[in-house]
């Protein structure tokens, strides 16, 4: 799942919100410079999980943390669970100033949009 999601192992992470104990031993093992539960300046990705729409509106301040290539995995709730949808989402990120650009299975029960600082805003 890491391969798909980009993580490399020199890789600074930031985990918000994502309580998956599975993906959090895999990070670990892939990306040492991880931490769970705060931000770090100069991330190069942080996984942030969000149900709401109040939950997205957090995304301009997350930017703050990316390098510039970086990027915001929105974590959220997949099929007749979902709460927000994709749309939800890639408005919020445009609202932020961020541009989705990929999509990947997180998990069984979650789903994961990548948001990135456009190429022209870098």
């Amino acid at each position: 799942m890491l391969d798909k999601l980009g993580v490399k192992p020199f890789h600074r992470v930031s985990v918000i919100g994502v309580d998956d104990e599975t993906f959090w031993t895999q990070l670990i093992d892939r990306a040492a410079d991880s931490v769970k539960g705060r931000l770090r300046q100069d991330s190069d990705l942080i996984f942030f999980a969000a149900d709401s729409l109040s939950e997205l509106q957090h995304l301009s301040r997350l930017k703050t943390y990316l390098v510039s290539n970086g990027g915001i995995w929105v974590v959220s709730l997949k099929g007749k669970a979902a709460k927000i949808k994709d749309v939800d989402v890639i408005a919020a990120a445009k609202a932020a100033g961020l541009v989705d650009n990929k999509v990947v299975s997180f998990s069984a029960t979650h789903t994961s949009l990548r948001l990135v600082i456009p190429v022209s805003q870098r």
